[in-house]
């Protein structure tokens, strides 16, 4: 879907190194909001109105595009991750004191 948008609407993908600059400026937007929103600063008025769903999304069109651009089958990547993630952590959080 992402590939399909930058053929139709974008002239072609940013290089990598702008998308990772892109990339660390939409996690800062995320940031700014969770920090202000659920952290210990106040919310400014302006950002009252943003939507962290929408710059959580933001954040996930760029991994796409640097996975796409790189070749990067990130299904799989997931997949595989989960898959090792599951069997090493199944037990650690449960013994965690500190999650209790």
């Amino acid at each position: 879907m992402v590939d399909d948008w930058i053929n139709q609407h974008g002239v072609r993908y940013f290089n990598e190194l702008t998308n990772m600059a892109q990339l660390t400026e939409e996690v800062g937007e995320v940031a700014r909001i969770i920090a202000r929103r659920y952290g210990e600063q106040s919310e400014k008025e302006s950002d009252k109105n943003k939507d962290l769903g929408e710059e959580l999304a933001d954040v996930l069109f760029v991994v796409l595009c640097l996975a796409n651009q790189t070749g990067v089958d990130l299904q799989n990547a997931f997949d595989k991750r989960m898959e090792k993630k599951a069997k090493r952590d199944h037990d650690r959080h449960h013994n965690n004191d500190k999650l209790k």
